[in-house]
């Protein structure tokens, strides 16, 4: 998943701001062509986690196909044909480390 560039996305009744990109390879022909889907999320930072706004399939042949050679240039590539900007690699959110409380314990004097 890549971060991108806010894009302002028709959500029921909503606009919401897609930035994070995600695709992946669904049908790849060697040598003459491959299908990529993706999907654009809006990441609501609450507890529903992401929303897909927005997904749909891209074709890659001719040279575009040619030139892949790295996942970087599908990337790139995929973003083009979206017209969005990819601002880095999505590192998803650190969970905060749960407070452990110290068990206080009292020794009893003997008698």
């Amino acid at each position: 998943m890549k971060t991108i560039e806010p894009v302002s996305i028709w959500d029921n009744g909503t606009v919401r701001q897609a930035t994070i990109l995600n695709t992946y390879a669904s049908n790849v022909v060697l040598g003459i062509s491959a299908t990529f889907s993706y999907f654009l999320y809006f990441d609501s930072q609450n507890t529903m986690g992401f929303q897909v706004l927005s997904s749909g399939s891209l074709n890659m042949t001719g040279e575009a196909y040619q030139q892949w050679q790295q996942d970087s240039y599908a990337w790139d590539w995929i973003a083009g044909q979206l017209n969005l900007t990819i601002t880095g690699d999505y590192i998803p959110p650190v969970p905060p480390e749960p407070i452990v409380e110290e068990e206080v314990v009292v020794e009893q004097p003997i008698v």
